[in-house]
């Protein structure tokens, strides 16, 4: 009888320890999951460059995609992603004042991509004729830069103070009667064909094999005020997920694929 007991003991340790073991081995390969809202170009490639040194901490990274620039941070909001990886402060706090309910914060600055001002139909800016039509993009924020950027050409002159709020109510210098179409951002290059200059943002200018450094016939410099950010909820940017998402973005591994792979177009803000 005690020897049998004895087995039943040893039976039940040797259990105990391979349970131990397996719970031991599962906590090793469990990974966290990482969901993160991105525009495609140039943001979820990026993000590609990231997802296998995320792997390395244990975070999955999983990219959602998205083609507009509302979705991603109402998406952000109601907890359907971590963060999102797409948009400039500037756009974020005007989105915020549009949307109350919606509670977001910039956790990093990854990139800035300059605006553009490009033309199917001159190779200067000095040829745009009188009443020449000019695409520019819809939404408050990025269609205040672009007017920002055509005064900075010296093809209008704002109101004073008006900065990116800036609208083509605004235009108080428009010596050559510019007619300005306002189109829903990644629309925008779909317009070269129509209009004699668009304005567009790099990302999408890139969507359609322009390339900002060669094909814009004005552009934004580095000093831009722009940089694109990592989004996340309030009192989330702490959160250890975020913080390893910051880290592998600091990297060099990132900051070589951002110069090599954009040649300018795209500039590392860190």
């Amino acid at each position: 009888m005690k020897k049998v007991l004895a087995l039943i003991g040893t039976l039940l340790i040797a259990a105990m320890a391979f349970a131990g073991c397996g719970s031991e081995q599962a906590a090793k390969t469990d990974s966290k999951t990482l969901k993160v809202g991105a525009t495609a170009v140039p943001h979820a490639e990026i993000l590609e460059v990231v997802k296998p040194l995320l792997e390395k901490d244990g975070i999955k990274l999983e990219i959602v995609e998205f083609n507009d620039y509302v979705q991603p941070n109402l998406a952000l909001n109601d907890k359907e992603l971590d963060a999102n990886f797409f948009q400039h402060e500037p756009y974020l706090v005007n989105f915020m004042e549009e949307h109350k309910e919606v509670k977001l914060k910039n956790a990093f600055g990854v990139h800035i991509e300059p605006m553009g001002v490009y033309s199917k139909k001159v190779k200067d800016l000095k040829e745009l004729k009188d009443g020449a039509a000019i695409a520019i993009p819809n939404d408050p924020t990025n269609g205040g830069r672009a007017l920002l950027l055509l005064q900075k050409a010296g093809l209008i002159t704002l109101k004073d103070g008006v900065k990116e709020k800036a609208t083509v109510q605004d235009v108080t210098g428009n010596p050559h009667n510019f007619k300005f179409q306002e189109v829903e951002a990644a629309q925008v290059p779909r317009t070269l064909d129509d209009v004699d200059a668009a304005v567009i943002n790099t990302n999408y200018a890139m969507q359609v094999n322009l390339v900002p450094t060669k094909d814009a016939l004005f552009m934004e410099d580095s000093t831009s005020p722009y940089v694109n950010i990592i989004a996340v909820r309030e009192g989330d940017e702490n959160r250890p997920e975020i913080q390893a998402l910051i880290k592998v973005l600091k990297s060099k591994e990132v900051k070589d694929f951002i110069t090599d792979k954009y040649k300018g177009a795209v500039v590392p803000a860190f």
